[in-house]
């Protein structure tokens, strides 16, 4: 099958890398993160290549694992924290030795689900605990993946965000939206900030609840269906600074349909 442009991010970092198949590639743009994980593309002269960075290594060894034994060469796991700038940084630069120019960026930091409890109940600690996961993560990562991609008019950074920003899910999950709100207002920043980037600069919003198939339930998308998504907004580059949202199953049909993904 033909090789694909895409990058992609563990609720939230980014690397460049290549995936050799379509099936490899989605599977990496839709593997579950956690925490700071990071996904990035690169464009050597020998075809695309993806790294992934994750503060899990674990993890890093299950990814490996799904990948095709012939394109396993193609996949670039680093252990990392980009949720400081000196670790983001130390990334990036360890990441630029390891592969090269990097293309794409695909960037979902922090966690899915929080509900500690109403806010009385929690701490300052608490708090910064979650922001840091949620909105500064987010921020640091930016900071150092986005310059090497802002200029180039075939690059692309893409935000996984989801609708937890928007409202209160349920009763303590208050800090949730607190730092989920916080994503939302800074990818809005970023666009508004930075309106005439050559790069393609994108959110992704799904404002629904992703499983992995075994465990869909009515309403739910899978996470195949959300990688398989992504890497098709990567690889079009047919939109720019715009709120992709989707609320249901549905919803990624019809901007498939539009051409948008």
């Amino acid at each position: 099958m033909d090789r694909m442009e895409v990058t992609e991010t563990f609720a939230g970092i980014s690397l460049p890398g290549h995936l050799h198949t379509e099936e490899s590639l989605r599977f990496a743009s839709s593997f579950q993160f956690r925490d700071t994980d990071v996904v990035i593309v690169t464009y050597p002269k020998s075809g695309f290549r993806v790294a992934v960075v994750s503060r899990d290594g674990a993890r890093l060894e299950k990814l490996q694992s799904f990948v095709p034994a012939p394109t396993r060469n193609r996949l670039h796991t680093l252990i990392g924290d980009v949720g400081s700038e000196e670790g983001a940084e130390a990334a990036k630069e360890a990441l630029l030795k390891s592969v090269g120019k990097v293309t794409d960026v695909v960037s979902s930091l922090g966690f899915s689900w929080w509900q500690g409890g109403p806010p009385h109940t929690q701490t300052l600690q608490e708090l910064h605990r979650v922001l840091e996961m949620l909105l500064l993560s987010t921020f640091t990562s930016w900071k150092a993946f986005f310059p090497l991609v802002q200029g180039n008019p075939s690059g692309s950074y893409t935000f996984i965000t989801g609708g937890a920003g928007e409202r209160l899910l349920m009763p303590g999950t208050g800090f949730l939206t607190l730092g989920a709100a916080g994503a939302l207002a800074f990818c809005q920043v970023v666009r508004e900030e930075y309106p005439d980037v050559p790069c393609k600069l994108n959110e992704v919003k799904i404002d629904m609840g992703v499983a992995t198939p075994e465990r869909l339930r009515p309403g739910y998308v899978s996470h195949l269906e959300v990688g398989e998504a992504v890497a098709s907004l990567v690889e079009k580059g047919s939109v720019s600074h715009a709120v992709l949202c989707a609320r249901s199953p549905a919803d990624l049909k019809t901007l498939s349909l539009e051409g948008k993904i």
